[in-house]
C-alpha cells in the first residue's frame, strides 16, 4: 500500500534539505574541534595543531562525549627557548614564533577551539610565567594552562611518550627516563597505571656554548657536577674535550645511578630533587623522553650547541654496557612527550542532587583536578581521605591554599552519615588552608549520588564559610580541567565542561 493511499500529504525535500537534515542529525551526537597544543620548556618550546572528532556515547542517552579520532594537522619546529641576557625567557621571540605558526599552519587564532598551552622548567618562574601567559590573555577562555612541576612532568611525560600504555601490555614495569635541558624526570610504570615518579639536576643544556665553543650559560648543577671532577667552568671560556668528557661521564654515571635505584653517593643526592623512586617492583623495560632521547634513538644527529649530543652518545655506551641492564623500547614520542596536542571537551551534566552554596558565583573556569585513588566502597577514615588528598596534590605539583583544586573520586558504599561526615571531615583535612580561604572555593567532584549530602556536612556541620560546590554524578581524572555552568533551576543541574589533555597516541599522527 503506498502512503498516499492512507490519506497522508507527502512533503519532498530537495537534495539540498536533506544535506541540511542530515548535517543537523549529525551535529547532535558529534562535535569537531580544532586544538592547539604549546610547550614552553627549559630548553626547547614547540606547538602542534589538531583536528579532534568527539562523539556521544551511545548507551544510555549518554551526555558524555569521547574522542574517535584526532588528526595532527601541523607541527612546528623545534625551537630553542629563547633567552635575555638576564637568563628570562624572550617573550617577544616567542610571540613571533607562535604567529609564524598560526601562519604556516594556515591558521588564525579565530580558527582554534580549545588549546593547552604546559609551562615546564624556567617557564614556571614568576617573571617568566606571566610574560609567558601575556600572550595568550586574549584567549585565556579558551587556553587551560598547566603549571608543571617536576612530578607534574614526569607524569606528563610518561604518559605522552607512550610509556605507561606500553606498561599496560602483558603487565609490563616500564621506566620512562625523560631527559630535558635542566632535569631528568623519571616515571615509573606498570599494568598502565604511574606508580611514582622522581626528578634529578642533570640535562643536555645546562652548560650551552656559541660557535666558537665558549661557554654562555652555566646553571647551578653543571658547577656542582664539574666540582666533582675537578673541573672549573667560567662563561666565556672555551671547555676542553678532556673536561667535556669529564663532566659528559659523571653526568652518565648519576642517570645510571638513578636508573637502576641505586643512587646512593653524595653527587646523586646533591643533585635529588624529589624524593626517590621505590626500589619495586623489578624493572621489565626502559623508555627515553625528552629532547636528549631524540639523540638516544638516533632521530637527530646535529649538535645544539650543549651537551645533549654527548650525553646521549655516553648513555648508548652504558646501555650497550649493560650497566643499565633492562631491554630498551621506542614508543616514537620522544621530544615531543610532552606536548599536549588537544584539550579535549567532554560534555556532561551533573546529577540533580549537588548542593551550591553561593550559586550566584558561577560560573567557575578551568579548575585543575586532582582524582583521589581510593577505595571509599569500603571501609575508610577521614585520614585515609586527607592523605590521599595530600598525595594527589603532590603528583599534580599543586600548592594547597594557592592553587584553585576540584578534588575527584569515586563514592561508593551505604550512604551512612557516619560514612558521608568521615569524607567531608577528610576534605576538610586534605584542604586546611582552602577552607579557611574565602576566596577559595572548595570544589567536589564524585560519580556517587552524594554530593548534596556531603555539601550539607561540609557547611552545617563543619562550618566552612566559604563556597562549597559539590557535584555528582560526574566522572574525572586527572589532566582534566573543568568549566562549571550557572546553575539551572528548572532540572536542578549544572552544565560542565572537562577539558582533558589529550596525547598523541601511536596511530594518530
Amino acid at each position: 500500500m503506498d502512503v498516499h493511499d492512507l490519506g497522508f500529504e507527502h512533503i519532498s525535500m530537495t537534495p539540498e534539505q536533506e544535506q541540511d537534515l542530515a548535517e543537523t542529525i549529525w551535529k547532535q551526537d558529534n562535535v569537531e574541534l580544532t586544538t592547539v597544543g604549546v610547550d614552553v620548556g627549559s630548553s626547547t618550546s614547540h606547538l602542534m595543531f589538531s583536528k579532534v572528532h568527539l562523539q556521544r556515547l551511545a548507551e544510555g542517552l549518554s551526555s558524555r562525549f569521547v574522542v574517535v579520532n584526532r588528526q595532527v594537522l601541523w607541527r612546528s619546529p623545534i625551537l630553542l627557548t629563547p633567552y635575555r641576557p638576564d637568563y628570562t625567557i624572550d617573550a617577544d621571540e616567542l610571540k613571533e614564533f607562535f604567529g609564524n605558526a598560526y601562519k604556516e599552519a594556515e591558521l588564525t587564532p579565530e580558527d582554534i577551539d580549545t588549546g593547552a598551552v604546559i609551562l615546564t622548567g624556567e617557564a614556571l618562574k614568576r617573571n617568566n610565567a606571566r610574560a609567558i601567559a601575556d600572550l595568550f590573555a586574549e584567549e585565556s577562555g579558551k587556553f587551560v594552562c598547566a603549571s608543571a612541576g617536576h612530578n607534574l612532568e614526569a607524569l606528563m611525560a610518561a604518559n605522552g611518550s607512550g610509556a605507561v600504555k606500553l606498561s599496560g601490555q602483558d603487565h609490563k614495569t616500564i621506566l620512562n627516563i625523560d631527559i630535558g635541558g635542566g632535569t631528568i624526570k623519571l616515571g615509573l610504570c606498570h599494568g598502565g597505571r604511574l606508580l611514582a615518579t622522581s626528578a634529578f639536576a642533570v640535562g643536555g643544556r645546562l652548560i650551552a656554548f656559541d660557535e666558537d665553543g665558549k661557554m654562555t650559560r652555566i646553571e647551578g648543577p653543571a658547577e656542582q657536577v664539574a666540582e666533582d671532577v675537578g673541573v672549573k667552568l667560567e662563561l666565556g671560556e672555551v671547555l676542553s674535550k678532556e673536561d667535556r668528557k669529564k663532566i659528559v661521564s659523571r653526568m652518565v654515571d648519576v642517570i645510571v645511578s638513578y636508573a637502576t635505584r641505586k643512587p646512593d653517593d653524595d653527587l646523586c643526592k646533591a643533585l635529588l630533587l624529589t624524593e626517590n623512586l621505590p626500589t619495586t617492583p623489578a624493572i621489565d623495560g626502559i623508555t627515553f623522553s625528552g629532547g636528549v632521547s631524540e639523540y638516544v634513538y638516533r632521530r637527530e644527529e646535529e649538535d645544539r650547541g650543549d651537551l645533549g649530543r654527548s650525553i646521549a652518545h655516553d648513555l648508548r655506551h652504558a646501555l650497550a654496557d649493560k650497566r643499565i641492564p633492562e631491554t630498551v623500547y621506542d614508543p616514537g614520542h620522544g621530544i615531543r612527550a610532552t606536548v599536549v596536542g588537544a584539550s579535549q571537551f567532554t560534555v556532561q551534566v551533573s546529577g540533580n542532587t549537588i548542593f551550591l552554596s553561593e550559586k550566584e558565583k558561577l560560573p567557575v573556569r578551568n579548575v585543575p583536578v586532582a582524582s583521589l585513588d581510593i577505595d571509599l566502597s569500603g571501609d575508610f577514615t577521614s585520614e585515609d581521605v586527607s592523605t590521599k588528598i595530600g598525595e594527589a596534590m603532590k603528583r599534580l605539583d599543586m600548592v594547597e591554599g594557592e592553587d584553585r583544586v576540584a578534588i575527584a573520586f569515586r563514592w561508593g558504599g551505604d550512604p551512612l552519615h557516619a560514612r558521608l561526615y568521615a569524607l567531608a571531615d577528610g576534605i576538610c583535612k586534605g584542604l586546611p588552608k582552602t577552607v579557611a580561604d574565602p576566596e577559595l572555593p572548595v570544589v567536589i567532584m564524585m560519580d556517587g549520588d552524594a554530593g548534596r549530602t556531603v555539601g550539607n556536612i561540609l557547611v552545617k556541620e563543619l562550618n566552612v564559610t566559604g563556597e562549597v560546590i559539590s557535584v555528582d554524578n560526574v566522572q574525572l581524572r586527572d589532566f582534566d580541567f573543568v568549566d562549571i555552568g550557572e546553575f539551572m533551576p528548572d532540572t536542578q543541574v549544572v552544565p560542565l565542561i572537562i577539558k582533558s589533555l589529550l596525547f598523541t597516541s601511536p596511530g594518530q599522527e
